[in-house]
């Protein structure tokens, strides 16, 4: 029997990281909440959670060197995954209250405003999955998931022309407007709703993530 997987839930001040440590624990992850370089560059996977405003979320990972954790991962083929503003984050740049501020760049495009008659938009939604997607695999298209959020990713812009590598996978949901509800992208993979409280359906697709580091 192999080793469980090791995975980092960088604990950088922002994020439900004790939600997250159980919710992988639960589907058998080794599980640890640090924000060291070394744990977390040498992880077999890393999750980034993230709660309330995007600025606060960058000026907090920053001051953990996250965003070289990050960078450095990714450069190297290994898996990270964001969570709610830890996927906002990985876009090119957030606005919010009129106020731009630079996210990690992984991805091209803005996260704005969710425009829906009401906001935030809380509770249980669908999501529209790609048929190949690997995040979702073995969940019905009725799954239901946790939002909590009142900013989203409108537009998908990066395009992969050469066809030896993989498309990114976008899955999307709509509250008052369509919105990207998760995405995968090779070694990144990333959720607006929070899987850690999504019962067994986001059980299900920790243990998709997990199964794939």
């Amino acid at each position: 029997m192999s080793a469980p997987k090791k995975v980092v839930v960088f604990d950088y001040g922002f994020g439900n990281v004790r939600s997250a440590e159980r919710a992988l624990a639960r589907v058998g992850a080794d599980v640890e909440i640090t924000r060291d370089y070394d744990r977390a560059m040498n992880a077999d996977g890393l999750l980034v959670p993230g709660v309330g405003a995007f600025s606060a979320c960058m000026e907090g990972l920053k001051k953990a060197r996250g965003e070289w954790i990050v960078g450095r991962r990714l450069s190297g083929g290994r898996p990270v995954m964001g969570i709610c503003v830890g996927m906002q984050i990985l876009f090119e740049r957030g606005i919010e209250h009129g106020v731009e501020t630079e996210g990690l760049d992984e991805w091209p495009g803005t996260v704005g405003p969710l425009k829906a008659p009401i906001v935030p938009h809380m509770g249980w939604n669908t999501v529209e999955a790609p048929a190949d997607s690997r995040l979702f695999a073995g969940l019905d298209a009725d799954a239901r998931f946790y939002f909590v959020h009142s900013y989203a990713a409108h537009e998908w812009d990066l395009e992969v022309t050469n066809p030896a590598i993989r498309a990114p996978q976008v899955t999307w949901a709509t509250h008052g407007e369509r919105f990207v509800a998760a995405v995968e992208n090779s070694a990144l993979s990333a959720t607006q709703f929070h899987p850690e409280k999504s019962g067994d359906a986001g059980a299900q697709l920790l243990t998709n993530w997990i199964e794939t580091l």
